[in-house]
């Protein structure tokens, strides 16, 4: 069969991603098309000043676009920071517009402002709050119109952390705001996820947070986190997994998404699922 014809879990259905240039967002633009999806894809592509590695890039964003359109699928892809609502509204609204509908969110952009001298700037603090808690927020306040139009409902997940049921900081040297800020917003998307979870159940809208712990991505994997945790042994030391397992990779999270979202997840709301290798069971 061609990736056209190829039948797949969300055939027919329409998934909006944040954080879609790279890393776990790309995975799961992909894999959603790779199950059938077209895909609104949107990314800031710029970077801020908080944040000590390089971030995504427009040409990022553009291979994503490619990767989704490999697969057979169309895309709407979009430069659009999760700060602000009136242009996320937009690029929902136009993905919308192309495609009809809108089934599922993930709500995953996110940055880890924790490490170099930035960390200790308090924009760190509230960089991260603003993104991955307000941002989080703004995406699900956008999608919303579009969801509640469908008849048999939808689902959205959204992507909190290892560090949503623990700390980054783990001994008095790793405190500093962008630190305190990653884990607040980390733990604050439990309360969205469960805010939304029961408000949209009479809806038939699942929400659900996933919880992954180091995932290979350029997030983790730069010159400026190796130094933090290479200064800092407890925080790598509260990183190690129980499972021998290699590093996981992003499309490790897209599994959990492609499960929270389609039919196999059909009963679980309210969940926040860790995809850890038992790192917070430590």
């Amino acid at each position: 069969m061609t990736a056209e014809s190829s039948p797949g879990v969300f055939d027919g259905k329409v998934v909006l991603v944040t954080g879609a240039a790279r890393g776990q967002g790309r995975a799961h633009a992909v894999r959603f098309a790779e199950e059938g999806a077209d895909v609104i894809a949107v990314d800031i592509c710029a970077q801020l000043d908080s944040v000590a590695y390089p971030m995504a890039t427009p040409e990022d964003l553009e291979e994503t676009a490619r990767l989704v359109e490999k697969t057979g699928r169309r895309i709407v892809a979009a430069q659009a920071d999760v700060r602000d609502r009136e242009r996320l509204t937009e690029v929902v609204a136009d993905g919308v517009e192309q495609f009809g509908r809108l089934d599922y969110v993930l709500a995953n952009a996110g940055i880890l402002p924790a490490a170099g001298p930035q960390g200790h700037d308090i924009t760190a603090f509230t960089d991260a709050i603003a993104v991955m808690l307000n941002g989080v927020y703004f995406t699900v306040d956008a999608a919303l119109p579009a969801l509640l139009r469908n008849p048999d409902g939808g689902a959205i997940v959204i992507t909190s952390s290892a560090a949503g049921f623990t700390s980054v900081s783990t001994e008095f040297g790793t405190m500093n705001h962008g630190a305190a800020g990653y884990t607040a917003a980390k733990h604050g998307v439990i309360g969205l996820m469960r805010h939304f979870a029961r408000s949209l159940a009479e809806k038939n809208i699942r929400v659900n947070s996933v919880h992954p712990g180091g995932v290979a991505t350029q997030m983790v994997l730069n010159e400026a986190m190796a130094e933090w945790a290479g200064a800092h042994p407890s925080f790598s030391l509260a990183q190690q997994a129980l499972l021998q397992l290699p590093m996981m990779e992003p499309r490790d999270v897209s599994d959990a998404m492609v499960y929270l979202c389609g039919p196999t997840g059909r009963y679980l709301t309210g969940v926040a699922l860790p995809v850890d290798a038992g790192q917070t069971l430590k």
